[in-house]
């Protein structure tokens, strides 16, 4: 998972990008980067690894001219690299001059890499599938780009034909040099994107995010969803103009992103993610009560910060107490995101610490968004017993995840996954919980389809159910994935990698 912004505006954008990136610093923490571009196409990058108040300082910003740009968070997907060579937007200068940056994950990559060294003569110097989708856009570019002029179909006409080639989940922010801004989606919509404008007296200006509250912080409307399979080109001077580009779009969207990894006060494919999580209270509540008809619950209390609205709604539906049972250290970072398990485990108590007057002698239910590896959920167990809790189950607002997400989001290998081979009463015993209590599947599309007003009744749900909507991925595929992540020779070109691409931190790019 990564977020992605693109700005055409009528004053310097370096800024608004900045303050883009702080608000999506949820969606990844491992890297931040910034292009922007200047009349004439000269573009200026600045990219490094951390936080993004880390990564950019006043002498960065400075160099960061223009007025159209783009900006990417992110996080290591499966088999990826933490390193600077891995770090996002991603650049060719041929044709034109292209820097591009991608929220999701190709399932084809592997193929991708190996026709570019074969048939395309592109040279893909990373393990990134985001560097892959860029040659691919790139060539795909040159292709049609007779004498060296381009237009908006022209363009158009390229990413058309990366559609034919990628398969997988991808939303791009893109600058191609001269020619302003480019953003797509896959054909099956699984990654957010969303566009919106801000009138000014010079004209309109356009934002492209991951998520619409990156529009709402800086004062943009919200226009609309950028559709599956659309692509957007806003030119230099502001002119907005689209077209669907595959030959079949189908609307998939992720459903982890309601579960998970959006903020509440985002509102994606038209569905306000506070609603879904407020449903899937009210859903998970009437599981709880099916499978605990005598309810020995004293208190609900949410593991902050994703869980808090369907908690809430959960203790409302069951007429239980609502009670902040754990304090969260708010300046150490995702442990979902962070990588091994000693450091997930261990940062769990600097990050959370326990109320115990809300413990002590109680019967408690704690509920969390998911439940993904378990050590997480078996730490908070036993800082709610050490509180003096006398008994604690453990709720999911999500059903069990068994299978690997492939799409973008960092769960790849099947053992790592405490549901996988086990039912509710063998986690509860994983974790020491006392029960636990998951959402059924049908529950939690039922939940986010109704915060869409029953217009979308199909969302990609492969963690839970298995099911790819690509139609790529099959057991042989998740065996590869999970042998090339546990791979030291991977580890060992990634470092090459690092070490090669150390310079590219900061630089004018044309």
């Amino acid at each position: 998972m990564c977020g992605i912004l693109g700005v055409v505006a009528k004053t310097p954008v370096n800024q608004l990008l900045y303050d883009g990136l702080l608000v999506l610093q949820h969606r990844g923490q491992d890297a931040a980067g910034i292009v922007t571009a200047e009349a004439g196409g000269v573009m200026h990058m600045h990219k490094g690894q951390g936080l993004v108040a880390d990564v950019f300082r006043t002498r960065n910003m400075r160099s960061l001219k223009g007025s159209i740009g783009i900006g990417h968070v992110r996080y290591p997907t499966a088999g990826s690299a933490s390193s600077l060579a891995e770090s996002q937007p991603f650049y060719v200068n041929s044709p034109f001059g292209i820097v591009l940056a991608h929220n999701g994950n190709l399932t084809n990559h592997k193929e991708l890499k190996d026709a570019m060294y074969r048939s395309d003569l592109r040279h893909i110097n990373t393990n990134s599938d985001s560097e892959a989708l860029l040659n691919v856009f790139a060539y795909e570019l040159q292709k049609r780009a007779h004498g060296f002029q381009l237009d908006s179909e022209t363009i158009f006409d390229a990413i058309a034909a990366v559609h034919q080639r990628v398969r997988g989940a991808y939303a791009v922010v893109a600058l191609i040099a001269g020619y302003g801004l480019v953003a797509f989606r896959d054909p099956h919509g699984i990654r957010p994107l969303v566009i919106g404008e801000h009138a000014t007296q010079e004209g309109t200006e356009y934002l492209v995010a991951s998520e619409s509250v990156a529009l709402d912080t800086m004062g943009f409307k919200l226009m609309r969803d950028i559709e599956p399979g659309e692509a957007v080109h806003i030119t230099p001077e502001g002119e907005l103009r689209s077209r669907q580009c595959a030959s079949a779009p189908d609307l998939v969207p992720c459903i982890f992103e309601h579960v998970y990894f959006a903020r509440p006060d985002s509102v994606m494919d038209g569905i306000s993610v506070y609603q879904a999580r407020l449903n899937m209270g009210d859903n998970l509540a009437e599981k709880i009560r099916r499978s605990l008809p005598e309810l020995d619950i004293d208190v609900v209390i949410p593991i902050p910060d994703t869980s808090r609205a369907s908690a809430l709604q959960l203790a409302n539906h069951l007429g239980l107490p609502y009670r902040e049972g754990f304090q969260k250290n708010r300046y150490i970072g995702r442990t979902f995101i962070m990588p091994g398990q000693a450091t997930r485990k261990k940062s769990v108590r600097q990050k959370l610490n326990a109320i115990s007057v809300e413990f002590k002698g109680r019967n408690v239910l704690l509920v969390d968004d998911s439940i993904v590896r378990g050590t997480t959920s078996k730490e908070i167990v036993q800082m709610a017993r050490e509180a003096g809790a006398v008994k604690v189950y453990f709720a999911s607002a999500a059903p069990p995840v068994r299978f690997p997400h492939v799409y973008g989001i960092d769960m790849p290998t099947r053992a790592e996954l405490i549901a996988t081979g086990r039912d509710a009463a063998k986690v509860a015993e994983e974790i020491c919980a006392d029960a636990v209590f998951y959402q059924d599947i049908d529950a939690l599309v039922q939940a986010v389809s109704d915060a869409s007003g029953g217009r979308i009744t199909r969302f990609e749900t492969s963690c839970f159910s298995g099911e790819y909507i690509t139609g790529d991925v099959d057991a042989h595929y998740l065996d590869e994935m999970e042998n090339r992540r546990a791979s030291p020779l991977s580890k060992e070109s990634d470092a090459a990698n690092a070490d090669l691409n150390v310079g590219v931190a900061e630089q004018n790019l044309m």
